[in-house]
């Protein structure tokens, strides 16, 4: 059952919703981060719809379900939390504010007062007649929740009494027709839950929240300058009226609750209700008590109100309301209806759905302490994690329910320590950067030397008339001329339109092993071959392949032997002179690129050489 959404087009993953969520029913989505709702674990409490600085955070709205049930042809009743009191301070008489919700649609509006009377009595008649077990009041949806999920082995500690808004759907029923549909309006979000769970009499078909009513009071103009004074419709409620306040039920009980003599310990505020829990769950004889917990400030300041600050002035309006009706109260009526309605079975019982998750082994969780800079004797913690304890958040973390950037000083720390190691990088590159700047000027003009340099010596072989190729020591081509692309045929050729000069091409796909293979030889050994003739298809060619850089770099020059020896010779008168009228360049190369220019001139004479061996054959 779904209560709470999260946009996650409006998320900015600040977690807020996780550090306050008491039982981490939102946890962060893998791929994403994304926090995502376990609806299983949710318990209502609304701790998450206040956090969220960008409002991504919602609850399920009956807003609709609402106006369709208005809209048909059954009777609804609307049955309205007391604590309208303190949540509409800007109206001024409470009978108009009922005119306003008859103005809605709604046939009848009844208080929940009056269920909260029945209930009270029902909680009289239960502590007073005490044969040993103590109980947990189960007014509070949230409380009810929390026990069936967390502390499922409590729930046989449960008061078995219906919550005041179910008692007042039966008192309505009973009232006015068993059709009759019942629209709640509360400061309650976890009662949005627990109506999903009751069917019969009890059924609310709509809950809405004091905020979604005050919507519907916008969506259809109704505002109290323009209605007359309206009551309740009866029965009318007493002292269920102080429902609101979180002892206001044990007032209405009239139960003992003096700190010598008293029965019951009244409990309010999140960290208070999770420890009362806790220490129930512990210590039950000791205590020797019954609890009357509520997760909010009773409901002054539940999540359904529109704001929940001034919790005291809140307080006064409640008990001022109470008052003013109790003035012209017809007591007398009244405890006619408790006879009448006090027949009503309003026992109820519950469901044992435990979601605790198994407990991380001890030394895990003390890996995860020790990461986060805690100690595992340490049971104190800041809160801001959203956890009692560091042992308890690192417990969550070991569970998978959260992450150890939740807690604020480990991620203080982190990026206290990386804007350090930043902060000692940019010293070491300003320091570089001095350093480079102070050289940016010679290596750009020595870079241009160089190129141009570069530029001529790759001019020189692509001009020679012999396939020349140079590789690396993976054999792939760092530079070939137009003959040696002649010599491979027309696939290289093809290749070569698209990679000029075959360019990183791999030396094993364009010639056959035993070519390819004496380059391998000469990277590995270093010593040179010259002269070899080998067969490559239908043509002898007589290769010669150089180290110019030890198990690095090796050139080689491929001459067909079936080209006339006219044009041999005339190939090493060129080559010759081309050498002569270069010889200056080449030093000069040789002075800027060492020992590749060297040997490349190197190479170049060693091809002068081979083709006068070849000439004199």
């Amino acid at each position: 059952m779904e209560t709470i959404r999260i946009d996650h087009d409006r998320c900015n993953k600040s977690y807020a919703c996780i550090r306050a969520c008491p039982v981490k029913a939102i946890t962060t989505r893998n791929k994403d981060g994304m926090p995502v709702v376990n609806h299983a674990r949710c318990i209502g409490c609304g701790s998450c719809l206040s956090v969220c600085a960008v409002d991504a955070v919602s609850h399920y709205s009956d807003v609709d379900t609402c106006i369709n049930l208005l809209k048909s042809d059954d009777q609804v009743a609307a049955i309205v939390d007391p604590t309208i009191s303190g949540e509409f301070p800007d109206i001024t008489d409470y009978r108009k504010f009922v005119e306003m919700i008859r103005r809605l649609g709604f046939d009848y509006v009844n208080e929940v007062s009056f269920g909260v009377d029945l209930v009270a009595s029902k909680y009289h008649d239960l502590l007073s007649n005490f044969k040993g077990k103590h109980y947990l009041l189960a007014n509070c949806p949230t409380l009810v929740s929390y026990i069936e999920k967390f502390y499922p082995e409590l729930t046989e500690n449960l008061a078995p009494i219906e919550i005041p808004m179910t008692a007042t759907a039966k008192v309505v029923r009973a009232a006015y027709g068993k059709k009759l549909k019942v629209v709640f309006f509360g400061p309650c979000l976890s009662a949005k839950h627990d109506a999903q769970l009751i069917d019969g009499d009890g059924k609310v078909d709509a809950v809405l929240t004091f905020s979604e009513l005050r919507a519907l009071f916008r969506k259809f103009e109704i505002k109290e300058s323009k209605v007359e004074y309206s009551d309740f419709d009866p029965p009318i409620g007493y002292l269920g009226s102080m429902y609101p306040i979180s002892n206001g039920i044990i007032y209405a009980a009239d139960i003992d609750e003096s700190v010598l003599n008293g029965k019951v310990i009244t409990v309010e505020s999140k960290n208070n209700f999770m420890d009362a829990v806790e220490e129930f769950s512990k210590h039950p004889e000791k205590l020797k008590k019954h609890f009357n917990i509520f997760y909010h400030s009773g409901c002054l300041t539940g999540p359904g109100t529109t704001d929940r600050s001034n919790q005291f002035l809140r307080r006064a309006l409640v008990t001022k309301y109470v008052h003013k009706r109790l003035k012209k109260f017809d007591k007398k009526q009244w405890q006619l209806d408790i006879e009448k309605y006090g027949k009503l079975d309003l026992n109820r019982s519950y469901i044992k759905d435990d979601q605790r998750l198994p407990e991380p082994d001890p030394d895990s969780v003390e890996e995860i302490l020790k990461s986060l800079g805690k100690r595992l004797e340490e049971s104190a913690s800041c809160n801001a994690c959203g956890f009692r304890s560091c042992n308890d958040f690192a417990r969550s973390i070991s569970q998978g329910l959260s992450k150890p950037e939740m807690c604020l000083n480990y991620s203080l720390s982190s990026k206290q320590e990386y804007i350090k190691t930043l902060k000692n990088n940019n010293d070491k590159l300003r320091k570089q950067l001095d350093k480079t700047v102070e050289k940016d000027k010679e290596l750009h003009e020595a870079h241009q030397k160089i190129k141009q340099r570069s530029e001529t010596t790759s001019a020189l072989l692509k001009n020679l008339p012999s396939a020349a190729v140079i590789v690396d020591e993976k054999l792939k081509v760092i530079e070939s001329n137009e003959s040696f692309i002649k010599v491979l045929g027309e696939d290289a050729a093809m290749i070569n339109e698209v990679i000029p000069g075959l360019m990183g091409a791999d030396l094993k796909t364009l010639l056959p092993y035993n070519i390819y293979n004496l380059f391998n030889y000469v990277l590995e050994k270093g010593e040179n071959i010259v002269g070899k003739d080998v067969m490559h298809e239908d043509r002898l060619l007589n290769v010669s392949i150089y180290s110019l850089k030890p198990n690095k770099i090796v050139g080689g020059v491929f001459r067909d032997m079936y080209v006339a020896e006219v044009r041999q010779e005339e190939i090493i008168n060129r080559v010759g002179e081309v050498i002569d009228e270069n010889l200056k360049m080449v030093q000069q190369i040789a002075f800027s690129l060492g020992e590749g220019a060297s040997n490349t001139e190197r190479m170049l004479n060693s091809i002068i050489e081979t083709y006068k061996k070849t000439g004199k054959k």
